[in-house]
């Protein structure tokens, strides 16, 4: 027998296909998560009637405690394999049997799934498929999110319809697949049809996160806070693409005791993020346990805060960038002004007081008003009646002279 050890998610399933496709009926694989994994782990290397059968690990790593039984049972001469592609794991390659590597010399990022097939190429226990590394490469490339980069949108389908589809459902399809024709893996035309209406049912639900989320301060991190079970690594990555004044987004599943983070800054690393609560991952990409102090933090501190508003997004005179004024507000009906000046410069106005410091780009400082304030880009409609009020004039000659008359009664506007 060859035992599998790996994970729950699309990686994890890629390297369980390969594990059935190269050792047929011998492949004993179970699919596990951080919270399970050690248990599961060390319940199959205590039993001796074990010590016989080839063992692997793969996109996933095992507690200390377990990792110094693992290099007991290696020194006694049984075989033990961990393959994984974290930063968070890399230590394992001190070990003889540990394998753990981030990227290729080509710059490309690894995934478990292709790093798996190759060690089993390499040591002759399976032999080359092109449908099987078609498939291995969608892997990747989703679980790298090199997909998005590239704009490999069948990486991403994949990926639904894993989530679409019971795992072993999922599982015996894409094997009986990649059999059947091993020239050529694609999706079906019927499977392509479901994921067009899946694509717009994760169109919607990342749009009512969007109105969900909170935002609070985690030590030195401006983060998005929100409750969702699926779609995490979407909707993360479109959180904080709409959100980019957060410096990640922390994703709570309650009911299966679980907490993602997902960025898509360079400068934030949310793998090192997550091991402040025994987690880990990729820079960009982890998760961990929700622990009573995770819990604390992300639930019970930001609980009475109220979400963010998203910003007016068909303004025709409130806008980003505006020659002469730029509005916001937060849920304490505070306002925000942002000006530029004749040198390319920015100010911010808050609560009626000019913060001293300057900024050298809009961006710079509107990410200082959404970071700070938890402010959002005013609707027109609510701008515009302030305006009216507070300039005592017609909204049909504020729209007809919009640009003169905010350009030369911007301190009215400002002081009200």
């Amino acid at each position: 027998m060859v035992k599998l050890f790996t994970d729950i998610d699309l990686d994890g399933l890629g390297c369980g296909v390969i594990a059935k496709i190269a050792f047929g009926e011998q492949a004993n694989v179970s699919y596990c998560s951080y919270r399970n994994l050690n248990q599961r782990v060390e319940t199959f290397i205590s039993n001796p009637q074990n010590d016989h059968e080839e063992m692997y690990i793969t996109d996933l790593a095992v507690n200390k405690d377990v990792e110094k039984n693992l290099e007991d049972r290696y020194q006694r001469g049984k075989h033990i394999r961990v393959i994984d592609h974290h930063v968070t794991a890399l230590h394992f390659n001190e070990y003889q049997w540990g394998s753990v590597k981030t990227e290729y010399d080509n710059g490309k990022k690894t995934c478990a799934t292709s790093l798996f097939y190759e060690e089993l190429i390499r040591n002759e226990r399976m032999k080359t498929s092109k449908a099987l590394e078609q498939f291995i490469e969608l892997v990747r490339q989703y679980d790298t999110w090199e997909w998005d980069e590239n704009q490999n949108t069948a990486a991403k389908r994949l990926n639904d319809l894993f989530y679409i589809m019971n795992r072993e459902q999922f599982e015996e399809e894409m094997i009986q697949r990649i059999l059947n024709n091993p020239e050529s893996f694609s999706l079906t035309e019927e499977e392509n049809r479901l994921l067009d209406i899946e694509e717009q049912k994760i169109h919607r639900y990342i749009q009512s996160k969007n109105r969900q989320m909170v935002q609070t301060f985690v030590g030195e991190f401006c983060v998005g806070i929100v409750h969702a079970e699926q779609y995490l690594s979407e909707l993360g990555n479109a959180l904080n693409t709409q959100n980019p004044h957060l410096d990640l987004i922390a994703l709570l599943n309650v009911g299966g005791k679980k907490i993602g983070f997902r960025t898509i800054h360079d400068e934030v690393n949310v793998a090192e993020f997550a091991k402040e609560y025994g987690g880990g991952g990729h820079p960009k990409a982890s998760g961990a346990d929700l622990t009573k102090e995770a819990f604390e933090t992300f639930i019970v501190n930001v609980f009475d805060l109220l979400p963010l508003n998203p910003d007016a997004d068909r303004n025709e005179f409130n806008v980003k960038d505006a020659k002469a004024v730029t509005s916001y507000q937060n849920h304490h009906g505070d306002l925000s002004y942002i000006l530029p000046d004749t040198e390319g410069r920015y100010s911010v106005i808050h609560k009626g007081k000019k913060l001293e410091h300057v900024f050298p780009s809009f961006h710079e400082a509107e990410r200082h008003i959404k970071r700070n304030y938890a402010s959002w880009l005013r609707y027109d409609k609510e701008y515009l009646e302030q305006l009216t009020k507070t300039l005592k004039i017609s909204l049909a000659e504020l729209k007809e002279n919009y640009t003169d008359i905010i350009t030369s009664r911007l301190t009215d506007i400002i002081d009200s």
